[in-house]
């Protein structure tokens, strides 16, 4: 559950409240009794963790040049890499 971070139009009063996102967002202020308003861009953040997302995710495998073996047999776990082209 994100924290949201709330502003009063009536005396300026700015504090945050843990909520869940289909919560319906507050409407009164806790001091004054006046309207709020929730701040665009706050309640969330991206949290990068470990050696890198895009190490261990998203890297593509380097492509086996000719002469090296063959990274999967030839039949059902073929991928069809380039050093099996020409064995299919």
């Amino acid at each position: 559950m994100p924290t949201y971070e709330y502003q009063c139009d009536g005396c300026g009063y700015s504090f945050e409240k843990f909520q869940k996102m289909n919560d319906e967002p507050l409407k009164e202020c806790p001091k004054c009794g006046a309207n709020v308003h929730r701040l665009i861009g706050t309640g969330g953040g991206i949290i990068f963790k470990g050696n890198g997302f895009y190490q261990t995710d998203y890297k593509k495998k380097p492509e086996p040049k000719k002469g090296d073996s063959c990274p999967e047999p030839k039949g059902d776990g073929c991928k069809g890499c380039s050093l099996n082209k020409d064995q299919k």
